[in-house]
């Protein structure tokens, strides 16, 4: 059984729709799905196990938050980048090798249309 690093994230959203469009189209390369959604939230992650709760946020922005999402190889790090950008996100980091982090890091990070800084990596 794979360990992972948390059970469920939430992000404050200034217009969910925005943020939702954005983390399906950067989240299917990495084989996650829009799980959940109803009035004020949407709920994202491996089909029926949503970990990416999205929260319409109604009063102050919240400061930017990151988070790194793992990929299992190096085109699904260029298709959440890729993905990203067409879908409202800003470039803060093309797909390649980050070797200041380790050897073998492979990343791509975005801005997401809230100010998230969002990667995606294979180590």
């Amino acid at each position: 059984m794979e360990t992972t690093m948390y059970d469920h994230i939430g992000l404050r959203v200034a217009d969910l729709d925005a943020a939702t469009r954005f983390y399906t189209a950067v989240l299917a390369p990495l084989g996650y799905v829009l799980c959940s959604s109803g009035d004020g939230y949407a709920g994202l992650g491996p089909k029926g196990e949503p970990a990416l709760w999205l929260h319409l946020n109604k009063g102050r922005k919240a400061d930017g938050a990151h988070i790194a999402f793992r990929a299992k190889d190096h085109d699904a790090v260029k298709a959440f980048h890729s993905e990203g950008l067409k879908s409202g996100g800003r470039d803060n980091g093309g797909a390649g090798p980050r070797k200041d982090y380790s050897p073998t890091y492979y990343a791509a990070f975005l801005v997401d249309p809230d100010g998230n800084n969002v990667e995606a990596v294979c180590t």
